[in-house]
């Protein structure tokens, strides 16, 4: 259920996503650089570390 909170999150606003996932560290910095360039990049970013670090 947090994982879709996440995503949810993630298509909304891309670094909260993140941060809610990594906390503040590479990824984080990265996704609000790609948000910036493109809302898209940062989406796909986001959802991508979200999914990569959901638990099986």
């Amino acid at each position: 259920m947090a994982s879709i909170l996440r995503i949810l999150l993630a298509i909304l606003l891309p670094p909260v996503g993140v941060f809610f996932t990594v906390g503040i560290g590479l990824q984080f910095w990265l996704n609000i650089l790609l948000t910036l360039l493109g809302y898209f990049p940062g989406m796909i970013h986001a959802v991508w570390i979200i999914a990569r670090r959901a638990p099986a």
